[in-house]
């Protein structure tokens, strides 16, 4: 800290987290379908999903990040930005989601347990393209540990430390991330050190 200071240096500190996770305490209850159990599986794809929100801050206010990303090959199947928290932005990247990759099956949805996620809207949208919801636990990261791992990825390579000058640019920069980059050349340990694209291909093979 001393050499640091002299040189004229600063350490880099997190920011202060900005709360996307409000439980709603008159929400039903949502049962733990994954129970931590992120594990890629061959013969899942389109079978668990999971996911979350997060914010980027911009000099025009705070642009919010929805995704949906199918736990067996990492590949983010949906996502959307908006500049409120209001349920319809989680509503509509969970129907991209399911138009996109149109399941075969009902698909388990995980996602904490933020009032967007446990809303009457999001549970009827939920029955409609036979999604089974599942929630985490109240304040525990770990239950959500893949969707978290995503975010600290998308803003530890692109967003950076500082705002973001305007919202626009900023998700255009996240398209290209997600879709230019991170679905079809990231690569991944857990999936043998392939790309989510490359996974899913070798699954048809």
């Amino acid at each position: 800290a001393r050499l640091i200071r002299a040189a004229g240096l600063r350490g880099r500190h997190r920011r202060r987290r900005h709360p996307t996770t409000i439980p709603d305490p008159k929400a039903p209850f949502c049962p733990d379908l994954i129970a931590r159990d992120f594990q890629p599986d061959r013969t899942g794809l389109d079978a668990r999903w999971c996911g979350d929100i997060t914010y980027v801050p911009t000099e025009e206010g705070w642009l919010y990040l929805a995704t949906v990303g199918d736990i067996a090959s990492r590949r983010v199947v949906g996502w959307a930005t908006a500049d409120h928290l209001r349920t319809d932005l989680v509503a509509e990247v969970l129907t991209a989601a399911c138009r996109q990759r149109r399941p075969t099956h009902p698909v388990i949805f995980h996602s904490d347990r933020g009032c967007q996620h446990t809303s009457q809207q999001f549970a009827a949208l939920a029955v409609q393209f036979e999604v089974r919801p599942s929630v985490g636990r109240t304040g525990q990261r770990w239950d959500n540990a893949l969707a978290e791992s995503f975010f600290s990825t998308i803003k530890r390579e692109l967003l950076g430390a500082s705002a973001w000058p305007r919202r626009a640019a900023a998700r255009t920069a996240i398209f290209d991330l997600i879709e230019g980059w991170y679905n079809l050349h990231r690569l991944h340990s857990s999936l043998g050190y392939l790309s989510p694209a490359e996974y899913e291909t070798s699954l048809a093979v």
